[in-house]
């Protein structure tokens, strides 16, 4: 086992004291960094680089080649891994996104889904793991994720992506016994993921509730937290010796963040619509927070990103218990000096609030 030699995106996960501020950002390996397009080229499409582990270890470690002050490395791959191994069929359409050759419709559609097994079904994630354990060598930790079941869900009933979820809402609202059934059988499929990674090598986990937002509040506590309750629980949270942190990231998820800091993850991801100062007092000490610029403020100079890298840590206040991160993932128009400035900002800024 290679010792750590930044830990400090661990430490803070666990409200731990650090020197400043830990800092990574999600998609930090995308279509913004031209050593990313160029492998990607290579390649030939995204799920072809996706399911080559080489090449997806590869482009895990170009953001921190470029960018030393990144403090974690988060796997390259995607949250619908889970759907394509139980047969949905994914596939991209240029400009449209991710799609499925299958969708659910019915309760006899979700019944004859299979777990996958995560070695069995899924061992190009579980090899691209370890292989990108073996070549940080202890460099900084790495982030294994996986979607939500209701995120997942989203895709798999409406076959794709989608602004008004409207067959999935049809199906929670008409048959929520089926959506439940289904729910029930994405969270085992996920805990059993996300546990694959851990034994593989990740140091800690992120569960991705993309569409979250979209719910009611009682929908959203019954379809989606609750099921992110149930893997929490079930998942390995001591390996290789150290506490294993578990991030969940509701986008849109600013409504209830107090129930979402009593699921039992260490930390909770913030989008940008919530102020982090606000959170940090609602929470208390409940859980550590990531997050959250804006990610569109990337697209301004260095002195304006640096200006809001300023006013989120001064929002957020004295202590640990703070991963700097966007409020969603680097779009691929951002220019990566920018990025470079917006990572410089995070340390340099950061170290005051920690004395």
């Amino acid at each position: 086992m290679t010792a750590l030699k930044n830990d400090r995106f661990l430490r803070a996960l666990l409200k731990q004291p650090v020197d400043v501020t830990p800092v990574w950002m999600m998609r930090q390996a995308g279509r913004y960094l031209p050593e990313y397009r160029a492998t990607r080229a290579r390649a030939g499409d995204f799920v072809s680089l996706m399911k080559n582990p080489e090449l997806a270890c590869e482009v895990t470690i170009q953001p921190l080649d470029r960018y030393p002050q990144i403090d974690a490395a988060i796997l390259f791959s995607d949250i619908l891994t889970i759907p394509d191994a139980m047969g949905q069929g994914l596939y991209f359409e240029t400009g449209e996104g991710p799609r499925f050759k299958m969708h659910v419709s019915s309760m006899a559609d979700i019944e004859a889904l299979p777990v996958p097994d995560p070695e069995k079904d899924l061992g190009y994630v579980m090899d691209a793991v370890r292989t990108i354990r073996r070549e940080l060598n202890g460099r900084v930790p790495l982030i294994g994720f996986s979607g939500s079941p209701w995120t997942l869900a989203t895709y798999m009933v409406e076959g794709g992506s989608s602004k008004d979820f409207r067959k999935t809402k049809a199906m929670l609202y008409n048959s929520p016994e089926a959506m439940h059934a289904l729910l029930d059988k994405l969270a085992l499929s996920v805990t059993s993921y996300l546990n694959g990674q851990i034994k593989a090598g990740a140091q800690a986990v992120q569960i991705f509730d993309s569409w979250g937002g979209a719910l009611s509040s009682a929908a959203y506590q019954e379809f989606s937290l609750a099921y992110m309750r149930k893997i929490v629980s079930g998942l390995i949270r001591e390996h290789e010796g150290r506490r294993v942190p578990v991030i969940l990231f509701t986008k849109g998820g600013g409504l209830w963040l107090e129930s979402m800091a009593e699921a039992g993850a260490e930390a909770l991801g913030l989008d940008w619509t919530c102020d982090i100062g606000s959170a940090r007092a609602r929470v208390g000490d409940k859980v550590a927070l990531q997050g959250n610029m804006d990610p569109a403020v990337l697209y301004s100079s260095p002195e304006s990103i640096r200006a809001e890298v300023a006013r989120i840590l001064a929002s957020y206040g004295q202590g640990s218990g703070h991963v700097f991160n966007l409020g969603h993932g680097i779009t691929p128009e951002v220019d990566p000096e920018n990025a470079k400035a917006f990572f410089a900002a995070v340390h340099e800024l950061s170290a005051q609030y920690h004395q």
